[in-house]
């Protein structure tokens, strides 16, 4: 049997165990009675950086391919982008366009999805950023994102891997200097708190966001080994670990919820927003939950028209 056949049959047979084992909530309020894992689509080196427009439609990354991908209501997979600099991260904005952390390019950029890209960030205090990771965006339209580095490190010109800041219309600043490398990250919709996957220390840890985006009142949220993160209506934060952790706001442990791959990030989606969309190495999967996601993104604005042709 051939590498890819066999990768088949082992996802199939996790599949099947799970599916007659329907995942069972300790907090009977988060997963629908009966849900099951869903396997949605595979053969991907490393899927990442989920997001959905406010259709519901999920977008992606697919890292090592320098890919981008949509996965839509309808269950198509469709091939968005190419040649994306290795994209991680990505969110939509309150103009309807995308963000995107392009690792290969150390770069923050934004899609207009009609084919303009407009660099945002890509250097600090003349120094080039490290490798874009992860990105939320607050109530303001400020735009928080990691900047960690995976694999070779020795072009790197910042001192360290921190947490950045952009305002919507400012200066980029740094907001950490204590983390050892900074992943995945989450903030609250009323821009209060923001938390961040510390992965260099195993640890999640939560900030106060002050006046104009600056952090304070560092505390430990979890001791757990988190990638990506989002939260829920309730203010539960999923954490994508060697399995997808669900922590109440205080901190306490909800559920766990193990897939047939390990997870890198989660998100809400589809059309009632219930669905959670779980990037895994080679894979993406979905679960209904009975809760919705706290980030809803906003259509995009009307695009004027074209102009017309005057007759010849």
């Amino acid at each position: 049997m051939n590498p890819r056949s066999l990768l088949h049959f082992a996802l199939s047979f996790a599949l099947l165990a799970i599916s007659q084992n329907p995942v069972s909530a300790h907090d009977p309020g988060l997963i629908q009675p009966g849900a099951e894992i869903r396997y949605l689509a595979g053969g991907f080196r490393f899927a990442e950086g989920p997001a959905c427009d406010s259709g519901g439609n999920l977008y992606f990354s697919d890292i090592p391919n320098n890919r981008i991908y949509i996965w839509t209501l309808n269950g198509d997979l469709k091939l968005y982008r190419e040649k994306s600099n290795a994209a991680n991260g990505l969110y939509f904005d309150s103009d309807g366009s995308l963000l995107v952390c392009e690792g290969a390019g150390r770069r923050l950029i934004r899609d207009n999805l009609n084919g303009q890209l407009t660099p945002l960030a890509d250097s600090y205090e003349g120094k080039k950023l490290n490798s874009p990771n992860d990105l939320w965006v607050d109530p303001a339209g400020g735009i928080y994102f990691s900047d960690p580095r995976y694999g070779k490190t020795d072009d790197l010109e910042q001192d360290g891997m921190h947490v950045y800041y952009l305002p919507k219309d400012g200066k980029l600043r740094r907001v950490t200097d204590d983390l050892i490398k900074p992943n995945g990250l989450a903030g609250t919709p009323d821009g209060k708190k923001l938390y961040i996957s510390d992965e260099g220390a195993k640890r999640v840890w939560v900030y106060t966001i002050v006046r104009g985006g600056n952090l304070r009142n560092k505390r430990l949220f979890a001791e757990q080994d988190c990638d990506g993160m989002t939260l829920d209506d309730n203010g539960n934060v999923y954490m994508a670990g060697k399995k997808v952790a669900i922590y109440s706001p205080e901190g306490v442990l909800l559920e766990c919820i193990q897939f047939p791959e390990q997870p890198s990030n989660v998100t809400f989606g589809g059309k009632n927003h219930k669905t959670l969309f779980v990037t895994a190495r080679t894979s993406l999967y979905s679960i209904d939950l009975q809760v919705s996601g706290a980030y809803k993104a906003l259509p995009p604005p009307p695009r004027p028209p074209a102009p017309e042709k005057s007759p010849k």
